[in-house]
């Protein structure tokens, strides 16, 4: 069995920008083969892995998603040079000289975001950052025939080169899709740790699509699940860092779970923020509130779907999020997975 140390590097090395997850879902379903009663999945590409309560019209849905942020090539010019475009949302500073790799029908191809040299740059462009549409990638190639016999077309998906590590042999790992391949690390250990327990709830564990988009794939899985309760499985703004100020972000990786109690796309219904800060506090979880004022989850969609559901967001502090850096601790990865599974096994009547 894959420990979760593994399952976080594991995971953070499969592409799967949003809309192409199909390598994701593979793993997890490969990771889940004997762990859960059924697996079925939406035409998204949804998936549904569920693990039968003795109750079967109580119903828990947890969701991570497998999407990752990345990019598209929208432009190939007759030197050779393409062009690229956001896929989710990019600090524009973060993708500059960058090694890329293109995922082509004839397989991966890398090169690296150039831009003009700094000799020549003006005083007024030294001032701003150089936005995306005006990189280029250069692949090496002499010609837009050169970069097409490689199998670059306009709408290959784009990512980071990046070997996913923890740094310096410690507990801090630090990948190219930790949101959400750390989600989906503790989707998977839930439902693994939960395999041969004896639950009252049914637990629909949903690794989601297209939340980077728009949170496109978790409303119409709501709506296949109608659960009773859900939670989200997302990573948070991690403070602590050179410049940030501790009430602009107070919640610190490394310190815990964190709790949502308000983000930019969910109230979450102050019982059930309170429940699992109780469920926290029983097992002695570290754990942390969380407000976060922009940026939702998959929760968002998921508590519109259906009647409307009673949702909540449980999420794994992260540095230098949607960047080709993010970081994660595996203390709160675990974290995370306790608390989860402890709210499952006490849950028996709806909240």
């Amino acid at each position: 069995m894959t420990k979760l140390k593994d399952l976080l590097v594991e995971l953070d090395q499969l592409i799967g920008v949003s809309g192409d997850e199909v390598l994701v879902a593979n793993y997890i379903k490969e990771q889940l083969s004997g762990n859960v009663d059924e697996h079925s999945e939406d035409a998204l590409g949804n998936q549904f892995f569920i693990k039968k309560g003795s109750n079967s019209d109580l119903k828990v849905m947890l969701a991570a998603h497998m999407d990752e942020i990345g990019f598209v090539v929208t432009h190939i010019d007759e030197k050779g040079f393409v062009y690229i475009g956001p896929v989710g949302y990019h600090d524009c500073r973060m993708v500059i000289s960058q090694i890329l790799e293109i995922h082509t029908d004839k397989g991966t191809v890398k090169g690296v975001t150039g831009s003009k040299p700094a000799h020549i740059v003006s005083a007024e462009e030294e001032k701003k950052a150089i936005p995306i549409a005006d990189m280029h990638v250069d692949i090496g190639t002499s010609n837009k025939e050169e970069t097409e016999s490689l199998g670059v077309r306009v709408g290959d998906f784009v990512t980071f080169d990046r070997k996913g590590q923890y740094l310096n042999g410690g507990k801090v790992f630090t990948g190219k899709a930790v949101d959400d391949r750390a989600g989906c690390a503790v989707l998977v250990e839930v439902m693994k740790r939960l395999a041969d327990k004896d639950i009252i709830p049914t637990v629909y564990g949903v690794a989601t699509v297209q939340e980077e988009v728009g949170i496109r794939g978790a409303g119409p899985a709501g709506f296949t699940v109608q659960p009773d309760v859900a939670l989200a499985i997302d990573v948070t703004l991690s403070g602590g860092t050179p410049g940030i100020e501790d009430k602009a972000i107070p919640v610190k990786m490394g310190k815990g779970t964190s709790i949502t109690f308000y983000d930019g796309g969910l109230a979450v219904p102050k019982k059930l923020a309170k429940h699992l800060e109780k469920v926290a506090e029983e097992h002695n979880i570290p754990y942390q509130r969380d407000v976060l004022l922009k940026g939702a989850t998959d929760g968002k969609a998921i508590s519109l779907s259906g009647h409307g559901v009673l949702t909540g967001t449980v999420s794994v502090p992260s540095r230098y999020i949607h960047s080709g850096v993010g970081c994660v601790h595996l203390d709160d990865v675990e974290h995370s997975v306790n608390l989860i599974v402890k709210f499952i096994e006490g849950l028996s009547n709806k909240l």
